[in-house]
């Protein structure tokens, strides 16, 4: 009778198996390139391109700006680290050793969710990890929406997956399960690992912060196994005690960028054409790691391609108005990120009216009630560093529902409207860094439309129309009191509007100077690169045209320089000569530039600006830093302290002979205990003096030394 009783279980079970399998194939085998609600959708196992994911990696809360931890790991030594296939994220190197959770980190658009997606999909289609009975998805975006719910862990596994209602986990504990708790940075439970009570049992109520909590700590189903993805500056809410191994999902790497757009593209001469373009900018090809941004360059490059072709067939019928029209929309090929999303929104726009309304127009018709919209609900939730939003946000921000579900069919590349299992919708810009375009241009709308700064909170648009409906009303009033005509004011207004933009830009590059994280660094070049008019020119219909542009563009890029000067720490001075590149500065690299060429570094006096020149001019080099060698530049602990960003880039630091003192040992100190390359240091025939020796020996103690060679 036993027997009998367990052969109908087993056959239950893998019954239970092949239904989940099903319904999480059905859902994971396309993926969504944009236009998801309209089904333009790709099989994945078609487009997938293999990211690069290394073991370990700093247990250090990163919160650095995620576009600035790409751009230092993009310089990291290959050969130095793990590599771990995706597929083998619980494989045991060591027989004795058991990984029970796996925590996954990695910035923004890295691939995160999409690995998750090609894990589960591998295992629904047997191909992969056969040795998993169940895996469970379950997102936090979707969680979130059942926060003030009680229910059991078995309750929300039959909400999520209604298939396995029925389904006793705790029966047969040889069935290997795996929970993929995906997006630990969208998770708005407090998640209170010391104060929550213990739970053990699978049937039992309790809030999802206790199942969730237990779960992830081995107290409920302590067999089963947990992945847990995350962005790198929520990896601290898990307590490293449940962590068994730490992985990080670094994007592609420069191989593997080659690899998608060949992928991407069945006319590989095509292909070679945008890879070739990408390679001759550093900072977009920096910002290929990210597969979205390889994403949204292909989709720009090869509409940009493809309008040439055609206006070079065209060109003998176009007549001159439109010949001009195509030539400026045609005429620059993106080198820089701000032109990049720039092309993107206008071809998101265009791409939609002619889906929708069947519009073939060259220039686009612009819905400013809805940029404004969506950019007010992306300004105000990068300010609170939200990347996921609900309807109650969206009514903050007094944006109905039914009119973010027309946007999200409007422009869905751009923003999108996600209906979990649960039922709950969610909202989201499809990247972060689109987040930050759509609010840096909101920034420039409202300028433009109030005729003061987003950043200004002491004037709200309300007073605006006040001041606006005082002036109409009573000119008759300003001309007798000033003896001067109200349009004679108004041109003064005019003249001032240079003014007005100028401070707008300064007050924007103080704010994000202030945040330490560079929270706003981004939002802070695409502001920038918004001002010029070459960009403005794309926008034509949305943001007013300057005239005298080019007295905007020198003021800030006077005022960037004048920063410079202030002795900012590297990370700060890096992201200034990433938004003079938006403005088309590159005066103070080429300087240094020539002083390199010429080896003449070591004879004058440099200045703090063109210390940092010279320190984002190494760190952005074509070449892999594996020496650094002091004496190259100069035999001072000036210039260690300067370059110590440069440092912990290389694997071999050679400072002997250098006449560095205890002065410079701080700086080193520093550089030990970070999250750096180096594991040669030769610090021969220098004046270090014993308080010199100890500061070092600070640095080398720190668990995060990995020097292995100190002369």
């Amino acid at each position: 009778m036993k027997q009998d009783e367990a052969a109908d279980a087993l056959e239950d079970e893998l019954f239970f198996i092949h239904q989940l399998k099903c319904g999480l194939k059905k859902k994971y085998q396309c993926v969504f390139e944009g236009m998801a609600k309209q089904g333009d959708s790709t099989l994945l196992n078609n487009i997938y391109t293999d990211l690069y994911i290394t073991q370990g990696g700093s247990e250090q809360v990163n919160t650095e700006h995620e576009v600035r931890q790409i751009e230092v790991a993009s310089r990291r030594h290959e050969s130095q680290e793990i590599q771990v296939e995706c597929r083998n994220l619980f494989e045991v190197p060591d027989q004795d050793e058991e990984i029970r959770t796996v925590l996954t980190k990695g910035v923004a658009g890295i691939g995160k969710s999409v690995s998750v997606q090609k894990f589960v999909l591998d295992w629904a289609e047997g191909k992969e990890n056969r040795d998993i009975s169940f895996i469970f998805p379950l997102p936090f975006r979707e969680m979130n929406l059942k926060e003030k719910e009680t229910l059991s862990l078995m309750d929300l596994i039959t909400q999520f997956f209604p298939e396995t209602k029925g389904l006793n986990l705790t029966r047969r504990n040889q069935f290997k399960v795996l929970f993929i708790l995906d997006g630990l940075d969208e998770c708005r439970l407090p998640l209170k690992f010391d104060r929550n009570e213990s739970w053990c049992d699978v049937s039992s109520p309790a809030s999802l912060d206790v199942l969730l909590t237990n779960l992830m700590k081995g107290n409920l189903l302590p067999s089963a196994l947990i992945w847990i993805t995350t962005r790198p500056a929520a990896a601290s809410k898990i307590p490293p005690d449940c962590i068994d191994r730490l992985t990080e999902i670094r994007g592609f790497n420069n191989s593997q960028k080659e690899e998608y757009f060949k992928k991407r593209f069945t006319d590989q001469s095509q292909a070679n054409t945008i890879i070739d373009h990408v390679k001759k900018s550093k900072s977009l090809f920096i910002m290929c790691h990210i597969p979205v941004f390889c994403w949204i360059s292909a989709t720009v490059l090869q509409n940009i391609l493809e309008e040439k072709r055609n206006n070079d067939v065209k060109i003998n019928l176009a007549d001159e108005i439109s010949k001009t029209q195509q030539e400026s929309n045609t005429e620059d090929t993106p080198k820089t990120l701000t032109q990049m999303y720039t092309h993107f929104l206008r071809f998101q726009i265009q791409q939609s009216h002619r889906k929708y309304d069947g519009e073939y127009a060259a220039d686009v018709s612009w819905d400013k009630d809805a940029i404004l919209s969506l950019g007010k609900l992306a300004f105000h939730q990068l300010e609170r560093n939200n990347v996921i939003f609900y309807d109650t946000d969206l009514e903050a921000c007094g944006i109905d529902v039914y009119k973010a579900s027309v946007y999200s069919g409007m422009c869905t590349q751009i923003f999108k409207e996600e209906t979990g299992i649960t039922l709950g919708t969610m909202y989201c810009f499809v990247h972060l860094s689109i987040q930050e375009f759509i609010a840096a241009l909101y920034a420039h709308l409202f300028l433009d439309i109030n005729k003061t700064s987003v950043f200004d909170h002491e004037s709200t648009e309300e007073e605006n129309k006040i001041k606006h409906l005082l002036k109409t009303r009573f000119a008759h009033l300003f001309l007798d009191i000033n003896k001067k005509s109200v349009f004679y004011h108004e041109s003064t207004e005019q003249e001032n509007k240079n003014k007005t933009m100028i401070d707008f830009l300064k007050t924007a590059v103080d704010k994000a100077l202030e945040i330490e994280s560079g929270h706003l660094d981004l939002f802070l070049r695409f502001l920038l690169g918004l001002s010029l008019q070459s960009n403005r020119r794309l926008l034509r219909g949305l943001l007013t045209q300057q005239d005298d542009n080019d007295q905007i563009n020198k003021e800030i890029v006077q005022y960037i320089k004048q920063k410079l000067e202030d002795n900012l720490p590297a990370e700060r001075s890096i992201n200034l000569f990433y938004c003079l590149n938006e403005l088309n500065d590159q005066t103070l690299v080429k300087e240094i530039q020539t002083h390199l060429s010429k080896g003449s570094l070591s004879s004058g006096d440099l200045s703090p600006a063109q210390w940092s020149a010279l320190v984002f001019v190494l760190l952005t080099s074509e070449q892999e830093l594996e020496e650094f060698e002091l004496q190259k530049f100069k035999k001072s602990d000036e210039c260690l302290i300067r370059l110590s960003a440069v440092i912990k880039t290389s694997r071999r630091a050679l400072l002997n002979d250098c006449n560095l003192t205890d002065k410079s040992c701080p700086a080193l100190a520093d550089v030990l205990g970070s999250d750096t390359n180096l594991k040669e240091l030769n610090m021969n025939n220098n004046n270090l003096q014993d308080s010199g020796v100890k500061l070092l020996c600070t640095g080398l103690k720190n668990i995060e030394c990995k020097l292995e060679i100190l002369r």
